[in-house]
């Protein structure tokens, strides 16, 4: 029993290092399919389209018995989820680095956490009392992991492993993670407007994390739920596509790195990522979702060093160490916070059972 608890209590954390893993993967090859010149409109809607046709079987069956019947007022909040968490999220992401750059993006997406840690304490999610010991450590932590990730991003530093560079024709710098090597074809650099519609994709994730954990506690298939954020997004991307994306020849996927690029972000983005997301969020809640964003970053760098042969840097290893510390910090202080709960709820049980025993021992006497 021990261990089976053992097993549940660290399994969250499990799950969310391997969505990490994915979106790194996701994020390697929808960037080189885009550098090919597939449109990031088409994608999203073939996705999510692709998605919704595996997720929504896979609910009837799996959740047939135990899900709550779906009101129009569940609908609707599903599909405004849709609206922040696929339509104006991944557009704006894509957006912003056709104005400015993918390193920029990678920068921007570490707000994520200090956009959800906000909206958790507005809402009443997240206790925050700046007097105590486990408050300063939680947000102390939250800032740590985003400065980690700066660094890994924004700084190269002394080579510590050098090792063989393949000949390129393209100019890649070292210092950015592995995915970054297929880049897109950006437009002329506006960074301002790039910045601002990074900005706003950072935030919609956190709002959609934060929304999906108050829709979860009233309605608890995250099955169902997920099925109907794929299936809305398709639908709103679909309707924006009309008007952003005019030529009828982006719709014809290539059996090439395009058809990959739609399937994996099918399968395991759109089905294993939202999935096992919205299932962290449930049990954990969205600010402990929003801190494993900068250790992304780290896992690249890993990754591309490990796999790729490519040289790591001093700036990736500081980062890391940086990230490593803070996401320690916030992760500690949930455990504590939740040992303190579950202390609360068992106290006065056992001191309820043995009250009557005391006194039946006196009467006795």
């Amino acid at each position: 029993m021990g261990i089976k608890s053992c097993l549940v209590k660290f399994l969250p954390f499990a799950v969310m290092v391997v969505v990490q893993c994915l979106d790194v993967g996701l994020t390697t090859l929808s960037k080189a399919a885009m550098s090919r010149g597939m449109s990031h409109y088409v994608f999203v809607v073939y996705a999510n389209a692709l998605a919704s046709l595996i997720l929504f079987p896979s609910s009837f069956i799996i959740e047939r018995k135990r899900r709550p019947p779906l009101t129009f007022s569940i609908l609707c909040k599903f599909f405004l989820l849709s609206l922040v968490g696929i339509t104006m999220m991944q557009n704006c992401a894509f957006t912003g680095v056709n104005y400015s750059s993918p390193t920029l993006a990678s920068a921007m997406t570490n707000l994520v956490p200090a956009f959800t840690f906000s909206l958790a304490v507005i809402f009443r999610m997240e206790k925050l009392d700046l007097k105590s010991s486990r408050s300063q450590m939680k947000l102390m932590g939250t800032l740590l992991s985003i400065s980690g990730a700066m660094v890994v991003t924004l700084y190269k530093g002394p080579p510590i492993l050098k090792t063989l560079q393949v000949p390129s024709t393209e100019k890649f710098s070292a210092s950015k993670p592995f995915f970054f090597s297929t880049m897109l074809k950006t437009t002329p650099s506006n960074w301002v407007i790039g910045s601002l519609f990074l900005a706003i994709s950072s935030l919609s994730y956190a709002i959609s994390n934060t929304a999906q954990a108050a829709i979860l506690k009233e309605y608890p298939s995250q099955i169902t739920m997920v099925s109907f954020f794929c299936f809305f997004g398709a639908i709103q991307c679909a309707t924006l596509s009309l008007f952003a994306e005019r030529d009828p020849n982006a719709w014809i996927l290539k059996p090439d790195i395009e058809l990959i690029c739609i399937l994996y972000s099918a399968i395991c983005g759109c089905v294993g990522m939202f999935t096992a997301i919205s299932w962290c969020i449930k049990m954990k809640g969205p600010v402990f979702v929003s801190m494993f964003t900068p250790l992304e970053i780290a896992i690249a760098s890993i990754l591309a060093t490990i796999f790729l042969g490519e040289t790591l840097y001093v700036g990736s290893v500081i980062g890391a160490v940086v990230i490593v510390i803070g996401f320690y910090g916030v992760i500690w202080t949930q455990f504590k916070e939740e040992k303190d709960e579950n202390h609360e709820v068992n106290g006065p049980q056992s001191s309820s059972v043995k009250t009557p025993l005391l006194e039946t021992h006196r009467t006795d006497v």
